[in-house]
């Protein structure tokens, strides 16, 4: 059986809840440690269940057909409530003055846990 192994954040890089009211970011390093998939899913904090929005998945996954790559290999995912998704650019919808938290799998681990230097980066403000 394959591993996985997970991230789950819910703080930005000062240390606040993430609030769907704001925007942020998080840039993924190139070289995601996984053999089949990753994935970035949102969850309400109040009910720990996936966030309900009018985007038909609150996800970006590495099968994503149109997801962004740029020249280092890195990613860079948004996510806010104030813009239409865009499907070439690797937006996750959040809910106005709702907390959220995501969680962050790799799938197919290229190494074992112990061995991965690899970590997404801090979810950053940007208004």
């Amino acid at each position: 059986m394959e591993e996985i192994l997970q991230y789950v954040l819910s703080v930005d890089i000062n240390g606040n809840l993430l609030d769907g009211s704001k925007n942020y970011k998080i840039h993924l390093p190139g070289n995601i440690p996984s053999n089949l998939f990753w994935s970035i899913i949102v969850y309400d904090t109040e009910t720990k269940l996936i966030i309900k929005t009018d985007q038909s998945w609150p996800s970006i996954h590495s099968q994503n057909k149109n997801l962004k790559i740029n020249d280092d290999g890195s990613i860079d995912v948004f996510f806010r409530s104030d813009l239409p998704i865009d499907e070439k650019n690797p937006c996750i919808k959040t809910i106005p003055e709702k907390k959220w938290y995501l969680i962050l799998r790799i799938y197919g681990l290229k190494e074992t846990n112990k061995n991965i230097n690899w970590k997404p980066g801090e979810i950053e403000v940007l208004n």
